[in-house]
């Protein structure tokens, strides 16, 4: 196991989530399916208190909301709430909100989550699409090549922010277009690019190599038990050394993807389990992975 005096810095959770169920239309009434399954036992409140209570004796020091599927709608609800979630608290350490960025409007909602609080530094849009429907987000898979959303994204250049990224691996093609047609913007791959199964891993690893070549694209760590609802050591393994190999410590970053991951097991095991397929890595690599990508990147 990576030795813990590698993090003195403290460990940085750069993709979690808290939620109350009130405010998510998937956490109420008729079960709506998900990519990670049933998930009956987090159809409830999420509050920054648990979060903690299971980050801080893991070394967690500061960390980063990604939305939680608000209705788009309400979009500066999501953000105000979380403005005085931190003021209560100091957490979450940074924000990423959402927008609907295939509306005309969503430059304005995008400049008022800016005016209401600091905190965000970017937003996601899932644009995921895949043949089995219960896997799927967006309404088409090259829905990044819409007009109106790329009008869109061109704000994000504007106010600083980053746009999370999230596609399959048969959608990295295009998304690797999207981010050389948009240097100024820093991409990250959410849950490195979602790998599906093992008869995906070289479609995987060749849309992996084309976002590598794009020096704006970082990967985010997380979420490898969204399709196997378990803590797969050797999936994690390989994901993180191919991750590395291709990106390099400075473009990665790990994530909890918490509360999700509770349905099958607990933020130490889970942690756990990335530090040690990172026991042979430098200490270097280690303290980028776990410290400093997500620091540089979400400006903590």
């Amino acid at each position: 196991m990576t030795d813990p005096s590698h993090h003195r810095a403290g460990i940085v959770d750069a993709h979690h989530h808290i939620w109350r169920a009130a405010d998510l239309p998937w956490l109420q009434g008729e079960m709506v399916p998900r990519i990670f399954g049933p998930y009956e036992p987090i159809r409830r409140d999420y509050p920054i208190a648990e979060y903690l209570a299971e980050a801080a004796p893991c070394g967690i020091t500061s960390s980063v909301y990604v939305q939680t599927n608000w209705p788009l709608g309400r979009a500066l609800d999501e953000v105000a709430w979380l403005r005085d979630v931190h003021a209560e608290t100091g957490w979450p350490t940074a924000v990423v909100g959402s927008a609907d960025l295939f509306d005309a409007g969503a430059a304005d909602v995008l400049r008022r989550q800016a005016a209401l609080t600091p905190l965000v530094r970017g937003t996601r849009l899932q644009l995921h699409w895949h043949e089995r429907p219960e896997f799927r987000f967006a309404e088409a898979p090259d829905r990044m090549k819409d007009a109106t959303f790329r009008r869109n994204l061109a704000t994000l250049a504007e106010l600083g922010w980053l746009f999370e990224l999230q596609v399959f691996p048969a959608q990295m093609a295009d998304a690797a277009d999207l981010a050389g047609d948009f240097p100024e913007i820093t991409f990250v791959l959410v849950h490195a690019g979602m790998p599906v199964g093992s008869d995906a891993v070289a479609e995987w690893t060749r849309g992996m190599r084309l976002l590598a070549e794009r020096p704006n694209v970082v990967v985010k760590l997380s979420g490898q038990g969204t399709f196997v609802h378990r803590v797969d050591r050797a999936l994690i393994e390989r994901v993180t050394a191919t991750c590395l190999d291709l990106f390099g410590s400075r473009r990665c970053m790990w994530g909890s993807n918490l509360p999700i991951e509770k349905l099958w097991t607990d933020l130490r095991t889970l942690l756990t389990a990335w530090q040690d397929a990172l026991a042979g890595r430098t200490v270097e690599e280690v303290h980028d992975v776990f410290t400093a990508t997500a620091t540089r990147v979400y400006r903590l």
